[in-house]
């Protein structure tokens, strides 16, 4: 049995990890981490946990929990698990970081999208980038993971096969993307608060949202050279969900099917990557509480562009869903043991 601790288990990543993790065989959560709610009963915070978890929430001693986890996971805002993870804490467990820290492999560039300093530099390079579809054996041998960001995610295994191959044109990517208000997190803000959000939709971090760096990074190396895109995120009136619209020129003229087949060939033993029906544009109605990204394409002649789109469930997928995957091929567990999770409809 796998020892789970959990630092930012009051969050919304941190409370769909434990909901996951409840339903584990394999592992059992040993350490409910929260800084706001220490001594207080984890389902007194969430009370759809009642009767489910009795414990009580704890600090974030990340060297008292290393003693007792086997893998730590950490979803906490940036700066925390770069300013708790040491090389003694390593040697005793794996760490997967939901935040931002170790995604970006130039720490000056990390530094300048998000504005604090990196206090552990020296982990950057050995840290894997946990996109399972993409890294799976890399994540095997992993001690310290950096979970993707939800955008990123879906805006990546999008666009990924058409990068990979050489079809696409990479200084014309544009990507436009739209998430539910759980992906800004559960503190409190105006900007979030029901009378503000509903019946609104509005773009924010244009030209500035700190997962670009990380998206232009993953795609440059998938194609072997510098990416530099637009991203242009929204927030719309609904708890989950992400809907990635990307665009690209074309290199050259290619037909349907050779495009399915391209993207066939990158995802048909992939669990979790559904490349949908021609015609058939990925909605996230149809994806909501699972660790399904949905997938498709439309090539325009017109424009000799391809419009690229995907979908997906922010805090499945998106931060806890891939999370657990990564803790899976760490522990050489079967990839899906615990996302075995049929999407909610209604």
């Amino acid at each position: 049995m796998i020892k789970a601790g959990i630092i930012g288990s009051t969050g919304y990543a941190g409370q769909e990890l434990v909901r996951l993790l409840m339903q584990h065989k394999d592992a059992e959560i040993v350490w409910y981490g929260s800084r706001s709610y220490i001594d207080q009963k984890y389902y007194e915070v969430f009370h759809n946990m009642f009767e489910i978890v009795d414990a009580d929430c704890m600090d974030d001693n990340m060297d008292e929990l290393a003693e007792k986890a086997d893998v730590i996971f950490t979803a906490t805002p940036q700066g925390l698990c770069s300013s708790l993870v040491s090389e003694e804490v390593l040697s005793k467990t794996k760490i997967i970081d939901l935040s931002a820290d170790f995604r970006i492999k130039d720490a000056d560039r990390y530094e300048e999208w998000y504005g604090i300093r990196h206090p552990s530099r020296e982990f950057i390079k050995e840290a894997v980038y946990g996109l399972c579809e993409i890294n799976r054996e890399d994540v095997k041998k992993a001690r310290l993971i950096a979970n993707p960001g939800c955008y990123p995610t879906c805006s990546i295994l999008s666009i990924y096969p058409l990068a990979k191959e050489g079809l696409i044109n990479m200084n014309t990517v544009i990507i436009d993307a739209k998430s539910g208000t759980s992906g800004a997190g559960r503190g409190a803000k105006v900007n979030n608060l029901y009378c503000e959000v509903n019946e609104n939709i509005k773009a924010y971090g244009v030209a500035s949202h700190r997962h670009t760096p990380e998206i232009e990074d993953q795609l440059g190396y998938a194609c072997g050279q510098p990416v530099v895109l637009n991203f242009t995120p929204h927030l719309v009136p609904m708890n989950r969900g992400i809907l990635v619209t990307a665009y690209a020129s074309l290199k050259e003229e290619v037909t349907y099917e050779q495009v399915k087949d391209i993207y066939d060939s990158y995802y048909k033993e992939e669990t979790f990557v559904r490349v949908l029906p021609e015609g058939v544009c990925p909605e996230t109605r149809w994806v909501e509480g699972s660790n399904y990204v949905d997938v498709n394409f439309k090539i325009d002649p017109r424009t000799n562009r391809v419009i690229m789109m995907g979908a997906m469930d922010n805090l499945v997928k998106g931060a806890a869903g891939q999370a657990v995957q990564n803790m899976n091929l760490m522990f050489g567990l079967d990839e899906t043991e615990g996302l075995n999770l049929v999407p909610m409809f209604p």
